[in-house]
């Protein structure tokens, strides 16, 4: 069993007033590893340099508007009817993958019909720059001490600090190997064997995160304002993770269907 510290929260602190967080941090890190990636396959995509930095400024406002909004409305909503200018407070934490992924989404369909680049090739290229982002994001989890794992007694558990002081899962870990490390093995893989351009790695995000992280909430204790959702069993999250893999699946299938009705237009 590990006792962790209280870890500071501040990088460092400029000014006497201007604090520079972990978790902030980890976000820059996250983009800065996107477009280090992201400029070694901008060839996949018919934009230059300058239209990959517009695209990053569009992707990143999508995400964090994105998270923040679905936070407020999958998460939280009933506090911030009646504090709604705390919506606005984004530094005091509270971003949802979900609502993010959304607003992503949409910013990748604005930029597509703003300069009239393929919306499937800039998911093909978007896709595979996201687990990086995502297991920064989950280690910033670590060191703020907040999302921790259930109850139990492996030998590696952990007590958080500011928790009930328990022996818990260090479900931030397992969110950072699996959302990162595996996801980008495994988006990496799918986009060695397809290199088309169609937006199928699009369908295999959505599968592969969707059940990565279904399996991993069952070792992370749900939000206490919410709890369980589903047959006293399932958090909302593993509830939207599993819409995700069906809408991964149902988009994989349709592919597959459009790719064998278009050699059938041509076999005769």
């Amino acid at each position: 069993m590990i006792e962790l510290p209280v870890f500071n929260p501040d990088i460092f602190v400029l000014a006497g007033f201007l604090h520079i967080k972990w978790y902030g941090f980890m976000y820059v890190l996250g983009f800065l590893s996107a477009w280090i990636l992201a400029k070694k396959r901008i060839e996949e995509c018919d934009i230059d340099l300058d239209g990959l930095l517009d695209y990053f400024t569009y992707f990143a406002m999508g995400i964090v508007i994105g998270g923040r909004v679905g936070y407020v409305l999958f998460y939280n909503y009933t506090f911030f009817l009646s504090n709604p200018w705390s919506i606005f407070e984004i530094w005091k934490g509270g971003m949802a993958f979900h609502g993010a992924l959304i607003g992503g989404l949409i910013a990748v369909l604005a930029f597509s019909m703003s300069r009239g680049v393929s919306f499937f090739s800039l998911v093909d290229l978007t896709v595979p720059l996201l687990p990086p982002g995502l297991m920064f994001g989950r280690l910033g989890n670590f060191i703020n001490g907040e999302l921790w794992g259930r109850v139990t007694s492996v030998p590696w558990a952990m007590i958080f600090p500011h928790s009930d002081g328990l022996p818990r899962h260090p479900s931030q870990l397992y969110a950072m190997i699996g959302e990162g490390v595996l996801l980008f093995v495994l988006l990496s893989f799918h986009r060695n064997r397809n290199q088309s351009g169609s937006g199928i790695l699009g369908a295999w995000f959505l599968i592969h995160y969707g059940w990565i992280r279904f399996f991993i909430e069952f070792f992370r204790e749900p939000d206490e304002h919410i709890g369980f959702v589903l047959f006293d069993a399932f958090s909302l999250g593993q509830c939207f993770c599993f819409i995700m893999f069906l809408c991964g699946l149902s988009w994989l299938l349709l592919s597959q269907f459009c790719k064998k009705d278009l050699k059938g237009q041509y076999s005769y």
